[in-house]
Protein backbone atom coordinates (compact mmCIF):
# COMPACT_ATOMS: atom_id res chain seq x y z
CA UNK A 1 0.00 0.00 0.00
CA UNK A 2 2.69 2.43 -0.01
CA UNK A 3 4.94 4.66 2.10
CA UNK A 4 3.85 8.29 2.42
CA UNK A 5 1.85 7.62 -0.86
CA UNK A 6 2.39 10.69 -2.61
CA UNK A 7 -0.91 11.45 -0.75
CA UNK A 8 -2.36 14.04 -2.61
CA UNK A 9 -2.26 11.78 -5.33
CA UNK A 10 -3.62 8.67 -4.12
CA UNK A 11 -6.40 10.20 -2.03
CA UNK A 12 -7.06 12.45 -5.38
CA UNK A 13 -7.75 9.63 -7.54
CA UNK A 14 -10.59 8.92 -5.04
CA UNK A 15 -12.32 11.48 -7.02
CA UNK A 16 -13.32 9.36 -9.96
CA UNK A 17 -16.27 8.15 -8.73
CA UNK A 18 -19.43 8.64 -10.79
CA UNK A 19 -22.71 10.75 -10.75
CA UNK A 20 -25.02 11.29 -7.48
CA UNK A 21 -28.85 10.31 -8.19
CA UNK A 22 -30.38 12.54 -6.09
CA UNK A 23 -29.23 15.47 -4.21
CA UNK A 24 -29.07 15.22 -0.92
CA UNK A 25 -32.48 17.58 0.39
CA UNK A 26 -30.82 21.23 1.39
CA UNK A 27 -27.38 20.01 0.20
CA UNK A 28 -26.34 21.94 -3.26
CA UNK A 29 -23.68 19.80 -4.97
CA UNK A 30 -20.96 21.20 -7.20
CA UNK A 31 -22.59 20.11 -10.54
CA UNK A 32 -21.69 16.63 -12.29
CA UNK A 33 -19.25 17.89 -15.05
CA UNK A 34 -17.47 14.31 -15.65
CA UNK A 35 -16.71 12.97 -19.33
CA UNK A 36 -15.28 9.96 -17.61
CA UNK A 37 -18.25 7.01 -17.88
CA UNK A 38 -18.59 4.09 -15.02
CA UNK A 39 -17.24 1.57 -16.96
CA UNK A 40 -13.97 3.60 -18.11
CA UNK A 41 -13.51 4.62 -14.23
CA UNK A 42 -13.51 1.33 -12.91
CA UNK A 43 -11.03 -0.10 -15.63
CA UNK A 44 -9.01 2.46 -14.28
CA UNK A 45 -9.32 1.64 -10.99
CA UNK A 46 -8.79 -2.11 -11.94
CA UNK A 47 -5.65 -1.21 -13.03
CA UNK A 48 -4.31 0.68 -10.01
CA UNK A 49 -5.46 -1.81 -7.54
CA UNK A 50 -3.65 -5.03 -8.96
CA UNK A 51 -0.47 -3.07 -8.31
CA UNK A 52 -1.80 -2.39 -4.44
CA UNK A 53 -2.31 -5.79 -3.92
CA UNK A 54 1.08 -7.08 -5.46
CA UNK A 55 2.73 -4.66 -2.79
CA UNK A 56 4.18 -5.96 -0.05
CA UNK A 57 2.44 -3.70 2.69
CA UNK A 58 -0.81 -5.03 1.48
CA UNK A 59 -2.37 -6.71 4.15
CA UNK A 60 -5.20 -9.17 4.45
CA UNK A 61 -5.99 -9.15 8.10
CA UNK A 62 -9.26 -10.55 8.87
CA UNK A 63 -9.93 -9.25 12.24
CA UNK A 64 -9.54 -6.01 11.43
CA UNK A 65 -10.79 -5.78 8.09
CA UNK A 66 -14.34 -7.26 9.44
CA UNK A 67 -14.15 -4.42 11.74
CA UNK A 68 -13.58 -1.89 9.21
CA UNK A 69 -16.54 -3.47 6.77
CA UNK A 70 -18.91 -3.25 9.89
CA UNK A 71 -18.56 0.51 9.60
CA UNK A 72 -18.17 0.83 5.64
CA UNK A 73 -21.27 -1.49 4.90
CA UNK A 74 -23.63 0.95 6.51
CA UNK A 75 -21.97 4.09 5.18
CA UNK A 76 -22.74 2.36 1.58
CA UNK A 77 -26.40 1.31 2.61
CA UNK A 78 -26.46 5.22 4.02
CA UNK A 79 -25.58 6.22 0.56
CA UNK A 80 -28.12 4.39 -0.98
CA UNK A 81 -30.94 5.07 0.81
CA UNK A 82 -30.36 9.11 0.43
CA UNK A 83 -29.73 8.79 -3.27
CA UNK A 84 -25.97 9.94 -3.13
CA UNK A 85 -25.00 6.32 -5.16
CA UNK A 86 -27.05 5.50 -7.93
CA UNK A 87 -27.96 1.59 -8.73
CA UNK A 88 -25.52 2.09 -11.99
CA UNK A 89 -22.98 2.86 -9.97
CA UNK A 90 -23.91 0.55 -6.76
CA UNK A 91 -23.60 -2.70 -9.38
CA UNK A 92 -20.51 -1.84 -11.83
CA UNK A 93 -18.21 -0.17 -8.82
CA UNK A 94 -16.23 -3.05 -6.42
CA UNK A 95 -16.45 -1.10 -3.02
CA UNK A 96 -13.63 -2.47 -1.41
CA UNK A 97 -11.54 -1.13 1.28
CA UNK A 98 -7.62 -2.18 1.33
CA UNK A 99 -5.47 -2.37 4.25
CA UNK A 100 -1.99 -0.75 4.37
CA UNK A 101 0.47 -2.51 6.54
CA UNK A 102 2.04 1.87 6.52
CA UNK A 103 2.40 3.76 10.17
CA UNK A 104 1.38 7.08 8.56
CA UNK A 105 -2.33 8.44 9.50
CA UNK A 106 -3.89 8.29 5.94
CA UNK A 107 -6.75 6.74 3.89
CA UNK A 108 -7.33 7.32 0.34
CA UNK A 109 -10.13 6.40 -2.29
CA UNK A 110 -9.06 5.15 -5.79
CA UNK A 111 -11.30 5.01 -9.25
CA UNK A 112 -13.81 2.27 -9.34
CA UNK A 113 -15.42 2.15 -5.88
CA UNK A 114 -12.02 1.34 -4.27
CA UNK A 115 -10.81 2.65 -0.90
CA UNK A 116 -7.57 2.53 1.16
CA UNK A 117 -6.56 2.49 4.93
CA UNK A 118 -3.35 2.82 6.51
CA UNK A 119 -3.12 0.64 9.64
CA UNK A 120 -1.50 3.82 10.89
CA UNK A 121 -4.87 5.87 10.90
CA UNK A 122 -6.72 3.53 12.57
CA UNK A 123 -4.49 3.23 15.22
CA UNK A 124 -4.67 6.52 16.33
CA UNK A 125 -8.91 7.40 15.68
CA UNK A 126 -10.32 7.82 19.12
CA UNK A 127 -13.58 6.13 18.47
CA UNK A 128 -16.00 3.93 16.31
CA UNK A 129 -17.28 7.43 14.74
CA UNK A 130 -14.16 9.08 14.13
CA UNK A 131 -13.18 6.03 11.58
CA UNK A 132 -16.90 6.17 10.25
CA UNK A 133 -15.84 10.07 9.73
CA UNK A 134 -12.58 9.45 7.52
CA UNK A 135 -14.40 6.37 5.62
CA UNK A 136 -17.61 9.12 5.09
CA UNK A 137 -15.48 11.34 3.61
CA UNK A 138 -13.58 9.50 1.32
CA UNK A 139 -17.12 7.73 -0.08
CA UNK A 140 -18.50 11.00 -0.69
CA UNK A 141 -15.45 12.25 -2.97
CA UNK A 142 -16.26 8.93 -4.66
CA UNK A 143 -19.91 9.63 -4.98
CA UNK A 144 -19.21 13.03 -6.15
CA UNK A 145 -16.82 12.17 -8.78
CA UNK A 146 -13.98 14.66 -7.76
CA UNK A 147 -11.30 13.38 -9.20
CA UNK A 148 -13.18 12.52 -12.54
CA UNK A 149 -14.84 16.36 -12.98
CA UNK A 150 -11.53 17.56 -12.29
CA UNK A 151 -10.12 15.67 -15.31
CA UNK A 152 -13.09 16.94 -17.29
CA UNK A 153 -12.48 20.64 -16.11
CA UNK A 154 -8.69 20.62 -16.37
CA UNK A 155 -7.86 19.95 -20.28
CA UNK A 156 -9.38 16.16 -19.72
CA UNK A 157 -6.43 14.45 -19.37
CA UNK A 158 -6.74 11.19 -20.63
CA UNK A 159 -7.19 8.66 -17.27
CA UNK A 160 -4.32 6.30 -18.67
CA UNK A 161 -2.16 9.04 -18.32
CA UNK A 162 -3.70 9.62 -14.40
CA UNK A 163 -3.11 6.03 -13.86
CA UNK A 164 0.19 5.69 -14.86
CA UNK A 165 1.24 8.70 -12.89
CA UNK A 166 -0.98 6.90 -9.51
CA UNK A 167 1.33 3.93 -10.35
CA UNK A 168 4.32 6.13 -10.67
CA UNK A 169 3.34 8.21 -7.33
CA UNK A 170 3.33 3.90 -5.75
CA UNK A 171 6.83 3.14 -7.24
CA UNK A 172 8.74 6.43 -5.84
CA UNK A 173 6.77 5.94 -2.48
CA UNK A 174 9.22 2.66 -2.27
CA UNK A 175 12.19 4.24 -3.84
CA UNK A 176 12.65 7.93 -3.70
CA UNK A 177 14.93 7.70 -6.76
CA UNK A 178 12.29 6.75 -9.00
CA UNK A 179 10.64 10.38 -8.19
CA UNK A 180 12.86 11.39 -10.86
CA UNK A 181 10.94 9.51 -13.62
CA UNK A 182 8.37 11.38 -13.26
CA UNK A 183 9.84 14.42 -13.12
CA UNK A 184 9.49 15.38 -17.13
CA UNK A 185 9.28 18.99 -17.70
CA UNK A 186 7.00 20.63 -15.68
CA UNK A 187 4.36 17.77 -16.21
CA UNK A 188 4.48 16.61 -13.05
CA UNK A 189 3.81 19.53 -10.99
CA UNK A 190 1.13 20.51 -13.80
CA UNK A 191 -0.41 16.96 -13.11
CA UNK A 192 -0.34 17.60 -9.23
CA UNK A 193 -1.74 20.83 -9.71
CA UNK A 194 -4.61 19.06 -10.92
CA UNK A 195 -4.64 16.55 -8.60
CA UNK A 196 -5.28 18.42 -5.68
CA UNK A 197 -8.80 18.94 -4.36
CA UNK A 198 -10.56 22.11 -4.08
CA UNK A 199 -11.28 23.53 -0.87
CA UNK A 200 -15.07 23.35 -2.53
CA UNK A 201 -14.70 19.73 -3.30
CA UNK A 202 -13.48 19.22 0.52
CA UNK A 203 -16.17 20.69 2.08
CA UNK A 204 -18.71 19.08 -0.40
CA UNK A 205 -16.93 15.87 0.88
CA UNK A 206 -17.46 17.00 4.58
CA UNK A 207 -21.13 17.52 4.54
CA UNK A 208 -21.87 14.78 2.56
CA UNK A 209 -19.86 12.34 4.50
CA UNK A 210 -21.57 13.81 7.38
CA UNK A 211 -24.99 13.33 5.95
CA UNK A 212 -24.36 9.64 5.74
CA UNK A 213 -23.13 9.45 9.37
CA UNK A 214 -26.36 9.38 11.39
CA UNK A 215 -28.63 7.26 8.74
CA UNK A 216 -25.43 4.69 8.96
CA UNK A 217 -25.60 4.12 13.15
CA UNK A 218 -23.05 6.64 13.63
CA UNK A 219 -22.60 9.65 15.73
CA UNK A 220 -22.02 12.99 13.30
CA UNK A 221 -19.77 14.40 16.07
CA UNK A 222 -17.33 12.00 14.78
CA UNK A 223 -16.09 14.10 12.52
CA UNK A 224 -15.74 16.74 14.70
CA UNK A 225 -13.37 14.51 16.74
CA UNK A 226 -11.77 13.54 14.01
CA UNK A 227 -11.35 17.31 12.60
CA UNK A 228 -10.01 18.15 16.12
CA UNK A 229 -7.37 15.30 16.52
CA UNK A 230 -6.21 16.17 13.02
CA UNK A 231 -5.90 19.98 13.86
CA UNK A 232 -4.00 18.94 16.77
CA UNK A 233 -1.41 17.02 15.35
CA UNK A 234 -0.66 19.62 12.37
CA UNK A 235 0.19 22.06 15.25
CA UNK A 236 2.72 19.83 16.82
CA UNK A 237 3.80 17.09 13.69
CA UNK A 238 5.05 17.77 9.88
CA UNK A 239 7.67 15.29 9.70
CA UNK A 240 5.33 13.75 6.57
CA UNK A 241 3.52 11.20 8.96
CA UNK A 242 0.08 12.43 8.76
CA UNK A 243 -0.56 12.96 4.88
CA UNK A 244 -3.91 13.08 5.16
CA UNK A 245 -3.65 16.52 6.72
CA UNK A 246 -1.67 17.86 3.74
CA UNK A 247 -4.34 16.65 0.94
CA UNK A 248 -7.00 17.25 3.34
CA UNK A 249 -6.59 20.79 4.25
CA UNK A 250 -8.27 21.74 7.55
CA UNK A 251 -9.42 25.37 7.89
CA UNK A 252 -11.74 26.98 10.36
CA UNK A 253 -14.50 27.30 8.18
CA UNK A 254 -14.69 23.74 7.45
CA UNK A 255 -14.78 22.82 11.31
CA UNK A 256 -16.95 25.98 12.04
CA UNK A 257 -19.10 24.20 9.64
CA UNK A 258 -19.58 20.83 10.45
CA UNK A 259 -20.07 22.51 14.29
CA UNK A 260 -22.61 23.97 13.28
CA UNK A 261 -24.46 20.90 11.55
CA UNK A 262 -24.66 18.61 14.59
CA UNK A 263 -28.10 18.38 16.08
CA UNK A 264 -28.84 21.10 18.09
CA UNK A 265 -27.82 20.42 22.07
CA UNK A 266 -25.15 18.62 21.44
CA UNK A 267 -24.05 14.71 21.19
CA UNK A 268 -26.94 12.56 19.01
CA UNK A 269 -29.35 11.08 21.54
CA UNK A 270 -27.75 7.74 22.65
CA UNK A 271 -25.29 7.82 20.22
CA UNK A 272 -22.37 9.44 22.33
CA UNK A 273 -19.19 9.37 20.30
CA UNK A 274 -17.30 7.56 23.07
CA UNK A 275 -14.56 5.12 22.78
CA UNK A 276 -15.54 1.15 23.39
CA UNK A 277 -13.19 -2.07 24.39
CA UNK A 278 -13.61 -3.45 20.18
CA UNK A 279 -12.89 -0.42 18.88
CA UNK A 280 -9.60 0.51 21.23
CA UNK A 281 -8.29 -3.60 20.52
CA UNK A 282 -9.03 -3.17 17.08
CA UNK A 283 -6.76 0.25 17.50
CA UNK A 284 -3.92 -1.32 19.34
CA UNK A 285 -4.02 -4.39 17.03
CA UNK A 286 -3.48 -2.25 13.99
CA UNK A 287 -0.51 0.02 15.91
CA UNK A 288 1.56 -3.77 16.61
CA UNK A 289 0.74 -4.96 13.17
CA UNK A 290 2.19 -1.73 11.41
CA UNK A 291 5.79 -3.01 12.59
CA UNK A 292 6.30 -0.16 14.81
CA UNK A 293 9.54 -1.68 15.90
CA UNK A 294 11.58 -3.28 18.73
CA UNK A 295 12.12 -0.50 21.07
CA UNK A 296 8.11 0.65 20.53
CA UNK A 297 6.40 -2.72 21.59
CA UNK A 298 8.76 -2.79 24.30
CA UNK A 299 7.28 -0.04 25.80
CA UNK A 300 3.65 -1.11 24.93
CA UNK A 301 4.43 -3.82 26.50
CA UNK A 302 5.66 -2.49 29.50
CA UNK A 303 2.28 -0.34 30.03
CA UNK A 304 0.34 -2.72 32.04
CA UNK A 305 2.59 -2.55 34.26
CA UNK A 306 2.76 1.18 35.08
CA UNK A 307 1.64 2.96 37.74
CA UNK A 308 -1.35 4.78 35.52
CA UNK A 309 -2.77 1.86 34.25
CA UNK A 310 -5.03 1.33 37.15
CA UNK A 311 -6.40 4.51 36.94
CA UNK A 312 -7.25 3.74 32.73
CA UNK A 313 -11.28 3.48 32.07
CA UNK A 314 -11.87 -0.42 31.03
CA UNK A 315 -11.74 0.36 26.98
CA UNK A 316 -8.46 2.01 27.60
CA UNK A 317 -6.74 -1.18 29.63
CA UNK A 318 -8.47 -3.22 26.69
CA UNK A 319 -6.01 -1.57 24.27
CA UNK A 320 -3.36 -1.67 26.12
CA UNK A 321 -3.57 -5.05 27.16
CA UNK A 322 -4.40 -6.34 23.54
CA UNK A 323 -1.31 -4.19 22.41
CA UNK A 324 1.08 -6.10 25.61
CA UNK A 325 -0.32 -9.88 24.56
CA UNK A 326 0.13 -9.78 20.72
CA UNK A 327 3.51 -7.35 21.25
CA UNK A 328 5.04 -9.87 23.30
CA UNK A 329 4.02 -12.32 20.96
CA UNK A 330 5.79 -10.48 18.02
CA UNK A 331 8.71 -10.88 20.23
CA UNK A 332 8.35 -14.43 20.72
CA UNK A 333 7.41 -14.01 24.57
CA UNK A 334 4.55 -16.63 24.55
CA UNK A 335 4.41 -16.80 28.33
CA UNK A 336 4.01 -12.85 28.85
CA UNK A 337 1.77 -13.15 25.44
CA UNK A 338 -0.66 -16.00 27.47
CA UNK A 339 -0.69 -13.51 30.77
CA UNK A 340 -1.26 -10.08 29.29
CA UNK A 341 -4.39 -12.10 26.99
CA UNK A 342 -5.62 -13.77 30.40
CA UNK A 343 -6.06 -10.75 31.96
CA UNK A 344 -8.08 -8.84 28.70
CA UNK A 345 -10.13 -11.57 28.71
CA UNK A 346 -11.00 -10.98 32.37
CA UNK A 347 -11.35 -7.39 32.15
CA UNK A 348 -13.85 -8.14 28.97
CA UNK A 349 -15.87 -11.23 29.97
CA UNK A 350 -18.81 -9.04 30.42
CA UNK A 351 -18.74 -7.19 26.49
CA UNK A 352 -19.74 -10.00 23.90
CA UNK A 353 -18.19 -8.13 21.05
CA UNK A 354 -15.29 -7.32 22.77
CA UNK A 355 -14.69 -10.72 24.91
CA UNK A 356 -14.65 -12.56 20.43
CA UNK A 357 -11.74 -10.39 20.08
CA UNK A 358 -9.88 -11.30 22.96
CA UNK A 359 -10.80 -14.79 22.56
CA UNK A 360 -9.33 -14.63 18.66
CA UNK A 361 -6.22 -13.14 20.10
CA UNK A 362 -5.75 -15.70 22.39
CA UNK A 363 -5.82 -18.97 19.62
CA UNK A 364 -4.16 -16.67 17.35
CA UNK A 365 -1.07 -16.15 19.88
CA UNK A 366 -1.50 -20.15 20.87
CA UNK A 367 -1.06 -20.93 16.91
CA UNK A 368 2.07 -18.69 16.49
CA UNK A 369 3.57 -20.07 19.92
CA UNK A 370 3.32 -23.40 18.79
CA UNK A 371 0.53 -24.65 19.98
CA UNK A 372 -1.56 -25.83 17.51
CA UNK A 373 -3.83 -28.27 20.09
CA UNK A 374 -4.38 -25.28 22.25
CA UNK A 375 -5.27 -22.97 19.73
CA UNK A 376 -7.66 -25.52 18.68
CA UNK A 377 -9.20 -25.71 21.86
CA UNK A 378 -9.72 -21.53 22.68
CA UNK A 379 -11.58 -21.49 19.25
CA UNK A 380 -15.24 -20.82 19.31
CA UNK A 381 -17.32 -24.07 18.15
CA UNK A 382 -19.56 -23.23 15.31
CA UNK A 383 -18.79 -19.62 14.39
CA UNK A 384 -19.16 -18.96 10.76
CA UNK A 385 -17.54 -15.47 10.50
CA UNK A 386 -14.67 -14.58 8.29
CA UNK A 387 -12.14 -14.21 11.18
CA UNK A 388 -12.72 -17.92 12.85
CA UNK A 389 -13.20 -19.52 9.66
CA UNK A 390 -9.63 -18.14 8.46
CA UNK A 391 -7.72 -18.60 11.68
CA UNK A 392 -9.12 -22.01 12.48
CA UNK A 393 -8.39 -23.26 9.04
CA UNK A 394 -4.73 -22.25 9.56
CA UNK A 395 -4.52 -24.10 13.11
CA UNK A 396 -6.60 -27.21 11.38
CA UNK A 397 -3.37 -27.39 8.52
CA UNK A 398 -0.41 -26.74 10.89
CA UNK A 399 -2.24 -29.49 13.47
CA UNK A 400 -2.76 -32.08 10.09
CA UNK A 401 -5.51 -33.94 8.58
CA UNK A 402 -8.11 -34.81 11.27
CA UNK A 403 -10.54 -31.48 10.55
CA UNK A 404 -9.60 -30.92 7.28
CA UNK A 405 -13.14 -31.83 6.02
CA UNK A 406 -14.97 -29.66 8.82
CA UNK A 407 -13.00 -26.44 7.80
CA UNK A 408 -13.36 -27.05 4.01
CA UNK A 409 -17.38 -27.03 4.30
CA UNK A 410 -17.13 -23.02 5.68
CA UNK A 411 -14.89 -22.19 3.11
CA UNK A 412 -16.73 -23.66 0.64
CA UNK A 413 -20.42 -21.69 1.79
CA UNK A 414 -18.24 -18.66 2.37
CA UNK A 415 -16.68 -18.60 -1.20
CA UNK A 416 -20.52 -18.85 -2.22
CA UNK A 417 -21.37 -15.59 -0.97
CA UNK A 418 -18.32 -13.96 -1.25
CA UNK A 419 -16.52 -14.75 -4.52
CA UNK A 420 -14.11 -12.01 -4.84
CA UNK A 421 -11.69 -13.50 -1.25
CA UNK A 422 -8.75 -14.01 -2.53
CA UNK A 423 -7.84 -14.92 1.37
CA UNK A 424 -10.30 -17.33 1.49
CA UNK A 425 -9.26 -18.72 -1.96
CA UNK A 426 -6.18 -19.36 -0.50
CA UNK A 427 -7.20 -21.08 2.46
CA UNK A 428 -9.01 -23.13 0.56
CA UNK A 429 -6.20 -24.34 -1.56
CA UNK A 430 -3.85 -25.43 1.28
CA UNK A 431 -7.05 -27.56 2.36
CA UNK A 432 -7.58 -29.14 -0.82
CA UNK A 433 -3.79 -29.67 -1.21
CA UNK A 434 -3.29 -31.28 2.32
CA UNK A 435 -6.44 -33.86 1.28
CA UNK A 436 -4.55 -34.56 -1.88
CA UNK A 437 -6.44 -32.67 -4.14
CA UNK A 438 -3.89 -31.10 -6.39
CA UNK A 439 -6.53 -29.73 -9.76
CA UNK A 440 -8.85 -28.34 -6.91
CA UNK A 441 -6.08 -26.97 -5.35
CA UNK A 442 -4.70 -25.32 -8.49
CA UNK A 443 -8.06 -23.68 -9.30
CA UNK A 444 -8.37 -22.22 -6.06
CA UNK A 445 -5.19 -20.79 -6.56
CA UNK A 446 -6.27 -19.75 -9.81
CA UNK A 447 -9.34 -18.09 -8.46
CA UNK A 448 -7.31 -16.38 -5.72
CA UNK A 449 -5.53 -14.43 -8.48
CA UNK A 450 -8.80 -13.61 -10.38
CA UNK A 451 -9.61 -11.66 -7.01
CA UNK A 452 -6.77 -9.82 -6.72
CA UNK A 453 -7.24 -8.94 -10.56
CA UNK A 454 -4.08 -10.45 -11.73
CA UNK A 455 -5.34 -12.12 -14.66
CA UNK A 456 -2.04 -12.99 -16.61
CA UNK A 457 -1.09 -14.92 -13.57
CA UNK A 458 -4.35 -16.65 -13.00
CA UNK A 459 -4.34 -17.74 -16.58
CA UNK A 460 -1.07 -18.98 -15.72
CA UNK A 461 -2.67 -21.28 -12.87
CA UNK A 462 -5.60 -22.23 -14.85
CA UNK A 463 -3.71 -23.72 -17.69
CA UNK A 464 -1.97 -25.59 -15.31
CA UNK A 465 -4.79 -27.15 -13.87
CA UNK A 466 -5.65 -28.28 -17.46
CA UNK A 467 -2.23 -29.87 -17.63
CA UNK A 468 -3.06 -31.92 -14.65
CA UNK A 469 -7.09 -32.70 -15.80
CA UNK A 470 -5.19 -34.02 -18.90
CA UNK A 471 -3.18 -36.66 -16.50
CA UNK A 472 -5.42 -36.87 -14.08
CA UNK A 473 -7.85 -40.70 -13.99
CA UNK A 474 -10.03 -39.49 -11.19
CA UNK A 475 -13.95 -39.19 -12.19
CA UNK A 476 -14.50 -36.28 -9.70
CA UNK A 477 -11.77 -34.39 -11.93
CA UNK A 478 -13.72 -34.19 -14.88
CA UNK A 479 -15.94 -31.95 -13.78
CA UNK A 480 -13.45 -29.35 -11.69
CA UNK A 481 -11.52 -29.77 -15.62
CA UNK A 482 -14.90 -28.55 -17.21
CA UNK A 483 -14.94 -25.48 -14.79
CA UNK A 484 -11.35 -24.78 -15.33
CA UNK A 485 -12.02 -24.72 -19.22
CA UNK A 486 -14.80 -22.39 -18.50
CA UNK A 487 -12.89 -19.99 -16.58
CA UNK A 488 -9.75 -19.88 -18.43
CA UNK A 489 -11.54 -18.65 -21.09
CA UNK A 490 -13.07 -16.01 -19.59
CA UNK A 491 -9.65 -14.88 -18.05
CA UNK A 492 -8.08 -14.90 -21.85
CA UNK A 493 -11.17 -12.90 -22.74
CA UNK A 494 -10.78 -10.35 -19.99
CA UNK A 495 -6.58 -10.42 -20.53
CA UNK A 496 -7.48 -9.22 -24.88
CA UNK A 497 -9.60 -6.40 -23.50
CA UNK A 498 -6.55 -5.31 -21.46
CA UNK A 499 -4.26 -5.33 -23.93
CA UNK A 500 -6.59 -3.45 -26.01
CA UNK A 501 -6.80 -0.81 -24.10
CA UNK A 502 -2.74 -0.57 -23.51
Amino acid sequence: MCQALAASLLIATSAFAPAVAHAQAGLPTLGDGSDLTSSEERRLGDRIIRELYRDPDYIDDPVIAEYVQGIWQPLIAAARSRGELSAELDERFAWEVLLGRDRTVNAFALPGGYLGLHLGLIGVVGTRDELASVLAHELSHVTQRHISRLLTQQSRQTPLLLGAMVLGALAASKNPGATQALVVGGQAVAMQNQLNFSRDMEREADRVGMGLMEPAGFAPEGFVGMFEKLQQANRINDNGSWPYLRSHPLTTQRMADMQSRLPSGGLTAGRASVLVAEHAMVSARARVLSNPGVDVLRQWIAEPQGTGFAALPLARKAGVLYAAALGSSQLRDGAAARRWAGQLQQLVKGDMAAARVAQLLVAELELAAGNAPAALAAMPAGDTRRPEILLRTQIVLRTGQPGLQEVTSPLQTWLATHPRDAGAWQALAGVWNAQNQPLRAVRAEAEAQVSRYDYAAAVDRFKAGQDLARRSTLADDHFEASIIDTRLRAMQLLLREQAAER
